[in-house]
């Protein structure tokens, strides 16, 4: 029988919330907001975003990554640290918080690790924060070295390049750069820098069973810090192999992931990912220096061992190297005082205080509630009709769509739309429906909490997008030409923050063309109800034509295996003689999540 690792923790539920209060205590200059369980935000004790005149740099995402995120929080690095459950990306509500509790007049950075949960719930928010006022920028950090280039939207892996990322990016808000130059300097070091990460052990979540999924005598190269598999399992090397290995990866020629070679300088973090010791990370760091100078003719200006980004208590570790100029290092050598940045400056810290309570969100602080007219205008009664008829009809296609999608994912797609028009015609008694604006965010809102998931995010996106165009440009009444605007402000937060395009096989592959016939019939003055009417047939045609597509929105699991499955490990077998992990499971759950991707794709789904 199977047992639970052992941890010295409680409740295992309870693990990020008491590890917020330890870190407190220990760093007097540091807070976290009162909204346990559900919101964890660890923000600066010296910051209010009532008197803060700097560019306030916000990152997180799921705990079980210690020090990371919580721990470089402090003048010259990170203003607030999100904290998500163990690997799982922080809700939305939480982000809000922490956006509200710290951005002052300069706006603010967030700074993302490449993982669709963060991507998307970071995206929500920063859309939210948009319309009720914030300035607010992002960056994706994808520093990921272990596979080849992908072709879909998952991108490269945030690792512990993020954390070279978060020092430059707060250095220069402390020295008071605007919020575009503050996201120019971070997006560019985030280009400049790739990782790759090794390990001799899975993690192991509180709780549960350690995983022998690698076995005695055995290593996993590339690897996530989710433990996550990586490009190819082998048998156990002599370090100094191991990190040549890594090196030629992280510096191929073939893959350019860094923009690195001969004669460039550079800085190195070696990276430990939880249970590896000190002695370890410097022997690492002892064999990689004299081949970065030597074997690639690189200039090591600036080295950092230790633990920086973890995977609990993963046996592993991770090397990064970042191409290095004076700006760059003129940023990391800048002084800070996050308590787990190595080279931090001592100082006087203020005494800890009482936690701060949960900000409001704008509209909170200075509006009414929300509340239908007593009566409606002209725009109001047509918003309604419109509004209710679209929400009855995904609750009629309920069913349908349910079939559909358990021909090809898990048949829930269905009751999932199902939940979200239910909860939209219960909401719709309270929505301002004088206000168009208003009452698509609202709608957004009814959306997002009821039906959850990637769905309810990305729908919630498009809702929160549309308002914040509205908002900025509709005064007395919403135009033809402004719904058309605002349709192109949904389908660009869409991409933008959901990675697809046309052409991926997504609910873009309807909506942009609806919006292409739109704008031009409006541009050349045809009647808006006819107008509305062809563009609601591109957007059929648009969906239809996604039959003939393939589809571009791959998991980063599903990319995992479809690299092993062309061989791609040869690379790896002909350096250490790896075995590569292919299998029948592996080649039948690969054709499982292909066929699973198409869920989310069905008619129903353009209706809304």
């Amino acid at each position: 029988m199977a047992y639970p690792a052992k941890k010295f923790i409680n409740d295992p539920n309870d693990v990020v919330t008491e590890y917020i209060q330890g870190l407190v205590h220990t760093y007097p200059a540091l807070q976290y907001l009162d909204g346990f369980p559900q919101v964890k935000v660890v923000l600066r004790a010296d910051v209010s975003c009532t008197t803060y005149d700097k560019v306030s740099i916000i990152s997180g995402g799921g705990s079980g990554h210690e020090p990371a995120q919580a721990g470089y929080v402090g003048e010259g690095m990170l203003t607030a640290a999100i904290c998500g459950d163990i690997f799982a990306s922080p809700p939305v509500d939480s982000i809000l918080a922490g956006i509200r509790a710290v951005t002052g007049p300069m706006g603010c950075l967030l700074i993302v690790t490449n993982y669709t949960g963060d991507r998307l719930n970071f995206g929500l928010a920063a859309e939210q924060a948009k319309s009720e006022g914030y300035k607010v920028e992002t960056v994706i950090v994808g520093d990921d070295c272990a596979l080849p280039p992908p072709r879909g939207i998952a991108g490269r892996r945030g690792l512990a390049g993020t954390i070279l990322v978060h020092k430059v990016a707060g250095a220069a808000a402390a020295a008071g750069l605007s919020l575009i130059d503050v996201a120019a300097e971070a997006k560019r070091a985030s280009e400049m820098v790739g990782t790759m990460g090794v390990a001799l052990s899975i993690c192991t979540l509180p709780g549960q069973v350690t995983s022998d999924r690698l076995g005695p005598e055995k290593m996993e190269l590339g690897l996530g810090i989710h433990g996550e598999p990586g490009a190819a399992v082998a048998d156990l090397q002599p370090v100094d192999g191991v990190v040549s290995h890594v090196l030629m990866q992280i510096l191929s020629p073939e893959t350019n992931y860094v923009p690195i070679t001969r004669g460039c300088r550079v800085v190195l973090m070696v990276n430990g990912l939880g249970g590896t010791p000190l002695m370890e990370l410097m022997i690492v760091t002892g064999k990689a220096v004299p081949k970065l100078q030597l074997e690639h003719g690189l200039a090591v200006d600036r080295v950092y061992t230790g633990s920086f980004i973890t995977s609990l208590d993963m046996a592993g570790f991770s090397i990064s190297i970042m191409k290095a100029d004076a700006s760059i290092l003129q940023r990391l050598d800048a002084a800070t005082k996050a308590p787990y940045w190595p080279v931090t400056e001592d100082g006087n810290r203020p005494p800890a205080k009482i936690p701060v309570p949960v900000p409001l969100s704008q509209s909170a602080k200075s509006d009414k509630p929300q509340s239908q007219p007593v009566s409606l205008n002209k725009q109001g009664q047509v918003l309604q009709e419109a509004i209710e008829a679209a929400a009855n009809a995904i609750i009629n296609l309920k069913d349908s769509l349910n079939e559909w999608d358990s021909k090809v994912g898990d048949g829930d797609c269905g009751s999932t739309m199902y939940r979200g028009a239910k909860a939209v015609l219960e909401d719709i008694k309270n929505y301002p429906l004088n206000d168009a604006a208003e009452t698509v965010g609202e709608i957004g809102s009814s959306i997002g909490r009821a039906m959850g998931g990637t769905s309810g995010i990305i729908y919630t996106i498009f809702c929160k997008a549309a308002y914040t165009q509205l908002k900025e440009n509709s005064h007395s009444g919403v135009t033809p030409k402004q719904w058309a605007e605002a349709l192109a402000a949904s389908i660009a937060a869409v991409s933008k923050y959901g990675g697809a395009s046309a052409g991926y096989r997504t609910l873009l592959d309807a909506l942009i063309p609806a919006l292409s016939v739109l704008q031009e019939r409006l541009n050349s003055g045809d009647d808006p109800s006819i107008a509305f009417l062809l563009s609601s047939e591109a957007a059929l045609a648009g969906a239809e034509s996604t039959k003939n597509m393939q589809a571009q929105c791959k998991s980063l699991q599903e990319k995992v295996i479809e690299y092993r499955l062309r061989g791609g490990t040869r690379i790896a077998k002909n350096q250490f003689g790896f075995m590569s992990r292919k299998s029948t499971t592996e080649a039948i759950y690969l054709l499982w999540r292909l066929m699973k991707m198409c869920r989310g794709l069905k008619y129903g789904d353009f209706l809304f």
